[in-house]
């Protein structure tokens, strides 16, 4: 697996992340990928080879192990990896649309110096929304697979021994596991690693949203603050309208009552 083209993709979704996105890509990369390709797949290389069943049955031994193992964590951690990256793509080709748009735009009219877009990886508009897909795809995904591994593996466990009954089996035979204490460590941890990615994928589609809901409130409190100001300067006008042609000051003087005389 090429996992330069993948940190080039996750690198150029990086400039348009929040705070939450990066410590997320740090996550991905330090936690899980490195774990990966360092350790992780060296304990499970040699994983159907070391499965040693007591019986000489020809083919039980391929048969208990496609049971047990119907898919490597390897695999299935390399294909999480591979898809909780794919929605990230939807936010580079997002900016890349916007740039191409902007290019054109001025193509068409070079006398026109007015841009589209202030900054085109800028999460406002359409934009925040794709990104916000992104986030909420990439979550799905995760919880998808932590479910998928929790299933097969019954509850991301590693026994010693497991006992096989499948056929051409002629009776129930003991399978011993390579490494299984080994293999149960580096599967808490790369589930808690996930883990935590999901915790930071959620809390940033929160930040998201409640960012973009403050500004919401900001804005209408600001309209109707204008408004109303507007609404009192209106009335003033109508008031001094309704006054007489004389000055005001000589007006209100000369409606007074006149204290001295009562």
């Amino acid at each position: 697996m090429d996992w330069k083209t993948l940190q080039g993709v996750l690198s150029g979704v990086n400039r348009y992340s929040t705070g939450f996105g990066r410590i997320w890509l740090s996550v991905v990369f330090i936690f899980r990928v490195l774990v990966y390709v360092v350790a992780a797949e060296k304990v499970w290389g040699d994983d159907q080879k070391d499965f040693d069943c007591n019986t000489k049955q020809p083919g039980c031994t391929n048969v208990c192990y496609d049971h047990y193992f119907p898919i490597s964590h390897i695999r299935l951690w390399a294909l999480q990896l591979i898809f909780i990256s794919t929605p990230s793509l939807l936010v580079i080709m997002h900016v890349a649309y916007r740039k191409d748009k902007e290019k054109k735009y001025h193509r068409k009219h070079p006398e026109n110096n007015t841009k589209l877009y202030s900054d085109p990886g800028k999460k406002h508009g359409g934009l925040w929304w794709t990104y916000v897909i992104s986030l909420v795809a990439k979550t799905i995904i995760e919880v998808a697979f932590l479910y998928i591994l929790h299933r097969i593996y019954d509850s991301f466990d590693m026994p010693r021994l497991v006992k096989c009954t499948a056929s051409p089996c002629p009776n129930t035979v003991d399978c011993y596991i390579a490494r299984p204490t080994e293999k149960r460590v580096f599967t808490y941890f790369m589930v808690g690693a996930s883990s935590l990615c999901v915790v930071l994928s959620v809390s940033e589609i929160i930040y998201l949203i409640a960012k973009r809901c403050f500004r919401f409130c900001m804005l209408r409190c600001g309209k109707r603050k204008s408004n109303l100001s507007m609404s009192a300067n209106g009335h003033k006008l109508i008031h001094m309208n309704y006054l007489p042609s004389a000055r005001p000051q000589d007006y209100i003087r000369a409606s007074a009552p006149n204290l001295s005389s009562m």
